[in-house]
């Protein structure tokens, strides 16, 4: 089966700095777009940060010139790396991607379970 592991997550200091990364794997035709969204409890998830196959960027303004979000096609993995955090950064961050698996017969999005981050001082 197709999954998506996040790993990266952790404790920092408000100015802080942390790298998230995510892999996919399983029985995979090809991926599409790949991205990272954000989510508190009692609110909805958010887009972080998108990145298309042939390296598009799209990114929520509230993380414009803060976060970097890059990928390896021969690896399938996507990054995001986080400069200058703050507070209302932390949330669960989830990984996710458009792919084609082998026996579907359609992209479909796949998500990870999701890494913690927490920004406080």
């Amino acid at each position: 089966q197709v999954q998506l592991v996040e790993s990266g997550g952790g404790l920092v200091q408000p100015g802080g700095s942390l790298r998230l990364s995510c892999a996919a794997s399983g029985a995979i035709v090809s991926i599409d777009t790949m991205g990272w969204y954000r989510q508190n409890p009692g609110k909805q998830r958010e887009l972080v940060a998108t990145i298309t196959r042939v390296g598009t960027t799209n990114y929520a303004d509230s993380v414009k010139g803060r976060f970097t979000i890059s990928r390896d096609n021969a690896k399938n993995t996507v990054d995001l790396q986080m400069n200058n955090l703050k507070p209302e950064d932390t949330a669960v961050y989830y990984c996710k991607a458009n792919l084609f698996a082998e026996g579907t017969y359609a992209w479909l999005d796949y998500w990870g379970q999701g890494t913690q981050v927490t920004v406080s001082s």
